[in-house]
């Protein structure tokens, strides 16, 4: 099933390089990667390494209307990515468990505000937005598209400044 979804994203985003991303449907390109699995032990390894390897979404990548829950997964792809990105490499924290302390932050951070932003509009919510605490984490962790977060063969993410700014709390490790 992930090696479908691979060759699927990676088709979608040779048509995307070639200028053709009006043509594509986003929600099929989201659909193997969103949600996001949580970072564990058995990932955080992929997460630091692969970073670049994995997908983003540029405005550009959506056509002018419509696809409002997949601007809105993709925009919380991307700030994953990059707060991913300095809990990783950006010296913002030492040791194996304080980068994972980090990446579960960043994760839980994300997807609230993907949920905020979810319930901001007159569409239905993400089913996993529906459930509180530990519950959401979980619901998102079984739907996630790319629990591995392994990267597309090939791939070079293009550099996407978040929207946002993360924070992370050592004192919650």
């Amino acid at each position: 099933m992930f090696w479908k979804s691979t060759l699927v994203t990676t088709l979608i985003l040779h048509l995307i390089s070639l200028g053709v991303g009006e043509k594509f449907n986003p929600v099929v390109l989201l659909e193997s990667n969103f949600p996001p699995a949580r970072p564990s032990v058995y990932n955080i390894k992929a997460i630091c390494l692969y970073g670049n390897g994995r997908p983003r979404y540029p405005d550009s990548s959506f056509p002018s209307s419509s696809y409002a829950y997949a601007r809105r997964a993709g925009k919380a792809a991307n700030r994953l990515e990059a707060w991913f990105s300095r809990c990783c490499n950006r010296g913002l924290v030492h040791g194996n468990g304080q980068v994972l302390c980090c990446a579960k932050q960043a994760w839980e951070t994300a997807l609230s505000n993907f949920c905020i932003e979810e319930y901001s509009t007159m569409t239905l919510a993400h089913e996993c937005c529906e459930k509180q605490q530990e519950e959401r984490w979980n619901c998102f962790q079984i739907k996630a598209a790319n629990p591995n977060y392994q990267p597309l063969s090939g791939y070079r993410a293009p550099i996407i400044s978040p929207d946002m700014i993360f924070t992370w709390d050592p004192n919650t490790c």
